[in-house]
């Protein structure tokens, strides 16, 4: 059963600029993937492109940022309330985790309407359908990571049909009190 979203919370609001902007919400860690996203894009230097990470930084990450320099706009965490802006302002969502339950930042990015890239060890096959809300590929490969973003990249129209099916998606599950109602119905069933 897919994690909900609070849809009242996580919603599209207007993007204010015309960057491709691929996002990551999360803990900047190795677990979560962090030196094999840098190694897809940070070194991607499209017009209008750009990297942009945000939470917190555990310090074993810290090498890996400074590998990379310039080639992405590292934020900082920012709170829950203010995400649903930085997700909007996004052209795509890309979560490269090693190993993850299912990750909650997927939901609400396809909640503010982005197509989401992420890799098999993160509860994707769960929540949406790779080719339709967005992609999922391999861990460890940044080369996967890479051809996705630049398919979506260089084609918007794709990327806009990938965006409408996100949202639908995720509006469909219908938030966490369907979710939560999915649960009891399966532990009665079980009892």
């Amino acid at each position: 059963i897919p994690y909900g979203v609070d849809l009242r919370e996580f919603h599209p609001v207007a993007k204010e600029d015309k960057t491709f902007r691929v996002l990551y919400v999360g803990q900047i860690a190795i677990r979560k993937g962090i030196p094999y996203l840098l190694e897809a894009l940070a070194t991607l230097h499209a017009p209008n492109f750009e990297l942009m990470l945000i939470g917190s930084l555990l310090p074993e990450a810290k090498s890996f940022l400074a590998r990379y320099g310039e080639g992405f706009k590292y934020l900082g965490p920012k709170p829950r309330a203010e995400l649903y802006h930085y997700y909007s302002q996004a052209s795509v969502f890309v979560i490269a985790s090693i190993e993850e339950g299912l990750a909650m930042v997927m939901a609400q990015a396809m909640a503010c309407g982005l197509p989401v890239i992420a890799t098999t060890n993160t509860g994707a096959e769960d929540l949406f359908t790779d080719g339709v809300e967005g992609f999922i590929v391999p861990i460890r490969n940044p080369e996967a990571i890479r051809e996705k973003v630049l398919y979506l990249y260089e084609k918007p129209e794709a990327r806009e049909k990938m965006s409408q099916a996100a949202l639908r998606r995720v509006q469909a599950l219908g938030g966490w009190n369907e979710y939560g109602d999915q649960v009891a119905h399966v532990y009665a069933r079980a009892l």
